[in-house]
């Protein structure tokens, strides 16, 4: 299917929850992230993991958890308290991405 293959978005009412996932061949390395895209090809970094390390981007700390399996290769993003801002196409990678391909991203909409 690729090396980043990412499910789970939707439409949702703000104050909702989503949790995505992202699976494939790359998600075997050490560090990992999660990358929101809202126009054009500009992505922004929303969460990252390494090792026992995790950032966030301060829009989303506190209400976003990312996760994942080893030996599953299993990434996944806890998304909690969904605000309207929160909308757009959510991408895993490397981080840094650096040229590693992106895959098709899963959409996440949130609005009244």
């Amino acid at each position: 299917q690729g090396e980043f293959v990412e499910t789970g978005g939707g439409s949702v009412q703000p104050g909702g929850s989503l949790t995505l996932t992202c699976t494939g061949s790359g998600v075997a390395y050490y560090t990992l992230g999660w990358y929101r895209q809202t126009s054009g090809n500009q992505r922004d970094m929303v969460a990252t993991m390494r090792s026992m390390s995790v950032n966030y981007a301060d829009s989303v700390k506190g209400r976003f958890t990312i996760s994942r399996d080893y030996a599953k290769r299993t990434l996944w993003l806890q998304m909690n308290d969904l605000k309207p801002e929160d909308t757009g196409t959510y991408y895993c990678n490397y981080d840094p991405p650096g040229k590693r391909e992106w895959g098709q991203g899963t959409q996440v909409i949130v609005s009244s």
